[in-house]
């Protein structure tokens, strides 16, 4: 009976010594990105890229803003379904919008429309839990292609 014991104390504390070597992965390779992350980072910079537009041309505004809140809203979801906290700040758009009008809409169609592409792709590739989010985020952004008609 004490043999046993003997043994049992040995390799229970055997196990915790080797059991350390699961936490220590210092040579491992780092977590993949989740594959939803570039569409979150898209919604910031389009929702900032119509605040933007909407700061410098106020006439837009009431056809701007909503679309950049829808785009902020969909940048909160998707940031809760990642598991990761909105940035306080985002990332500026590439550049500031045009002085025109008309070239500032064109500017955010064609933004708009990677984004509708983009979201409609990973739609396509995601598991059901998030294809019901994605198809959303796809919906949105066509209508707000209608909308900047």
């Amino acid at each position: 009976m004490l043999r046993a014991g003997a043994v049992l104390a040995l390799g229970g504390a055997a196990v915790p010594l080797t059991g350390c070597d699961l936490l220590d992965r210092d040579g491992g390779p780092a977590p993949a990105a989740d594959p939803l992350r570039p569409l979150l980072d898209e919604a910031l910079t389009l929702a900032a890229s119509y605040r933007e537009a909407a700061g410098a041309h106020p006439d837009l505004a009431d056809r701007l803003t909503p679309i950049a809140e829808a785009h902020q809203a969909h940048a909160a979801e998707l940031a809760r379904v990642i598991g990761v906290t909105l940035p306080s700040t985002t990332a500026a758009p590439s550049g500031p919008p045009s002085a025109d009008p008309d070239a500032a809409l064109a500017a955010l169609v064609q933004r708009e429309r990677a984004g509708r592409d983009a979201a409609v792709t990973a739609c396509a590739a995601a598991p059901a839990e998030r294809a019901a989010l994605l198809g959303s985020v796809a919906a949105a952004r066509a209508t707000h292609l209608e909308a900047l008609k």
